[in-house]
Formats: structure tokens, C-alpha cells, sequence
């Protein structure tokens, strides 16, 4: 397969009014054409900010240096009309919230109407918009293309949806909207950051299952977001786990769950609910202060393994067996010490 999207050593801080906080450390990995991703971690960890980061979301006062490619153009350095030519239509983001993500005050028919006609573009003028939208050939189009979309998310009764005002739809099918507003301009990259937040688990299952028929039906490379190891596992081929700032494990799914590595996927494994009588075990202590980050491993000081050198020296992400990396002491030269 060929490399879709390549991050280099990604770094983001922000000046805030007690000091500095170093948020992502330096993470690097490669997401193929057609390779669903899980990128997986406690909330805190910097998942959304890793993709917000390559969207290029984040306010004036981001500290960011590394390098981010897809299909080979560096996206950060970028020129404006460029990059918004491909975040509407070669990359696709579905935001967390459904509620928030959709305009109050307009139909669903007009904001999927709008987000055909505009994508990719960076200003619309008065007089573009009003050209655009007397436009009944492709008004007619754009409409026929938003009901295709809506059967496709399986929505049952589309013509009532695109009627409808976001409040008037359920979390679970406002969610689907977005899904197909996402899927619209057939990208090559889809970014679901966390899509079944706060939804009831009979809706989250439906969405999961939704997206992996979408994601697999139509080979879509995928960063599918979540701190629920469980749903990673239904929609990657390969999983990043991530902790304050750093990737600190890869692997590819079935590996990841059949032979763990690092010391916090092992505890995220053990924290996940089973149909046992064993009791759930967490992960002692919290998420590191990002002003003033351990010195090292950033999970030292709650992993069980610690060693001297753990606070010491940030280790690699190494490769310990084909396709499995990790980033941990614990591993050198590819054998457990």
C-alpha cells in the first residue's frame, strides 16, 4: 500500500499566562490509502489535537513545528486556497458533537446544499453565494446527490430529514447526517473524531457499524478517535495508542490485543468491563501536568516497570517485531530486558 498521510515528529505547544504547555511530543506515523487507523487514549491525551493540528483548526496561539504530508504536498506550510481545496473534498472530518456541528437556524437540505456548492473554498462573496444558489441545475443536482447520501447512512425517510431543523432530529441521526455530509465529495481520507460521544450504547453500536460498512465498502483511509479500545477494535486494521503527547505503542489490531507491550495498553486492556466476575482494574494516578511534563517517559511515574532510566530518557518508538513498535524501556534491540 502507499503512504496517504505521513506525520514527522509533531509538536504543539501553547503560550498560556503561568507558562508553556508542551502538549504533543514529537509523534510520527503513516496512515495508508484505504487503511482504516484507530488512534486510541484517555481523554487529555491529544488525539483531537493531532487531527486538529492537520486540519489546521487551531488558534494563533498553537507552537507547532514537524511536518505533515498527504499524497506527498505538506499541509502546514500550505498555501490557504491549496489547503482548503483538500480539507473539503480529499479530507473529511466528522467532529464530536452533532449538536453543535450543524447550524440551528438552517434545514438540513440547505446546509448540505450550501456544503456542496462551497466546499473547498475559502471566501464566499455576496455575490458568488447568490449566483451559486439561483443556480436550479445544480441546486436540483446537489439535492439529488443529499438523498442518495441520506439512503446511504440508512436514514430511513430522507425527504423528512432534509426538512427538518437539527433540533428536531435524534443524536443518533444527526449523527448520521454528518456522516453522509462527510462522505459527500468521496474523500480519501475520513477523520471521525470520537463520533459516538454522547450517545446511548443501542445508537453507539448502530453508528459503529454504519462507519466500518462505509470505511470497508469503499477502501476510505481512515483516524477513527476514541478512548474505547473495544470500538477501535470493530474498525481498524491497525491501532496508535497514545499517552500525554506521544505514540507509544503501533500495532496492528488482532496483534495489539493478543500481545501487548507497553505498560499502558496493558492497563487500558485491563480496564475494559468483561463478562466475568474479575474486577476492572485503572490505571493509577492522572495524565501528566503538560506545563511541567516528567522528565523521560511521560508515563513513569504509573507504570509498574519503572526503571532509572525511565526518568532519564525519553525512549524510541522501536520496531520489536514486524509491524509492532513501541516506545519503552522495557524493549531494546527488539527484546523484552
Amino acid at each position: 500500500m502507499k503512504p496517504l498521510l505521513r506525520v514527522q515528529n509533531l509538536k504543539v505547544g501553547f503560550s498560556i499566562f503561568d507558562g508553556f504547555m508542551k502538549v504533543l511530543d514529537g509523534i510520527s506515523f503513516t496512515v495508508f490509502e484505504g487503511e482504516p487507523v484507530g488512534l486510541v487514549g484517555e481523554t487529555g491525551c491529544g488525539k483531537s489535537l493531532t487531527v486538529k493540528t492537520m486540519l489546521r483548526m487551531l488558534p494563533s496561539t498553537a507552537h507547532i513545528s514537524g511536518r505533515i504530508f498527504f499524497k506527498g504536498e505538506e499541509l502546514l506550510s500550505m498555501d490557504e486556497d491549496r489547503f482548503y481545496r483538500l480539507r473539503g473534498n480529499e479530507i473529511a472530518y466528522i467532529p464530536q458533537e452533532p449538536m453543535n456541528s450543524l447550524n440551528p437556524v438552517f434545514t438540513i437540505k440547505e446546509q448540505m446544499i450550501d456544503h456542496m456548492l462551497f466546499k473547498g473554498l475559502r471566501k464566499v462573496g455576496w455575490n458568488k453565494y447568490y449566483s451559486l444558489r439561483k443556480n436550479k441545475e445544480r441546486i436540483n443536482k446537489a439535492l439529488e446527490k443529499a438523498k442518495e447520501m441520506l439512503e446511504k447512512v440508512q436514514i430511513p425517510d430522507p425527504a423528512r430529514v432534509l426538512d427538518s431543523y437539527p433540533y428536531q432530529l435524534s443524536g443518533g441521526m444527526r449523527q448520521r447526517v454528518l456522516i453522509a455530509m462527510a462522505l459527500l465529495a468521496s474523500p480519501s481520507l475520513l477523520i471521525a473524531d470520537e463520533p459516538t460521544t454522547a450517545l446511548d450504547v443501542t445508537t453507539q453500536a448502530q453508528i459503529v457499524k454504519l462507519l466500518k460498512e462505509r470505511i470497508f465498502n469503499e477502501r476510505l483511509a481512515t483516524i477513527y478517535i476514541t478512548h474505547n479500545l473495544g470500538i477501535a477494535r470493530q474498525v481498524a486494521r491497525r491501532i496508535l495508542v497514545m499517552y500525554a503527547g506521544n505514540i507509544v505503542e503501533s500495532a496492528f489490531t488482532e496483534e495489539l490485543f493478543r500481545e501487548p507491550l507497553h505498560p499502558y495498553t496493558r492497563g487500558l486492556l485491563d480496564a475494559i468491563p468483561k463478562l466475568t466476575k474479575e474486577e476492572v482494574e485503572g490505571i493509577p494516578g492522572r495524565i501528566p501536568d503538560y506545563v511541567n511534563p516528567p522528565s523521560g517517559c511521560r508515563f513513569h511515574p504509573r507504570c509498574p516497570y519503572r526503571m532509572n532510566v525511565c526518568s532519564k530518557v525519553k525512549p524510541e518508538l522501536t520496531e520489536v517485531k514486524s509491524g509492532h513498535y513501541v516506545s519503552c524501556h522495557l524493549y531494546e534491540k527488539g527484546k523484552r530486558v
